[in-house]
């Protein structure tokens, strides 16, 4: 598994793994991860406004380290190694969940 991380405007907002780079750049460019990605808020503001830089590279060892530790203390019985799993670098809230607070 490789480990990459997601950009907005120059800014590291979340991480995930992956099989290999094109798997990555798949899910990237998946419009339900960049819908995710308008409706998730940091600090009152949307994460992506679709209009800053958005862009994929491979992660550093300690945003890979988060990825792992989350991965960890996920208590989904049911995931798997293939299933998607994110974890935000950034505080986030979900407008959709009535305002609960989620951290990656």
């Amino acid at each position: 598994m490789d480990y990459f991380t997601v950009e907005i405007a120059g800014r590291a907002v979340a991480s995930f793994r992956s099989r290999n780079h094109e798997e990555a750049t798949h899910f990237f460019e998946a419009e339900d991860f960049r819908d995710d990605l308008t409706i998730l808020e940091s600090e009152g503001k949307p994460l992506w406004d679709r209009k800053a830089t958005l862009s994929l590279r491979k992660a550093t060892a300690e945003e890979a380290s988060e990825v792992e530790h989350a991965y960890e203390f996920d208590d989904d019985p049911e995931r798997t190694i293939d299933d998607e799993f994110v974890v935000f670098l950034v505080p986030v809230e979900d407008l959709t969940d009535e305002g609960e607070d989620t951290e990656g």
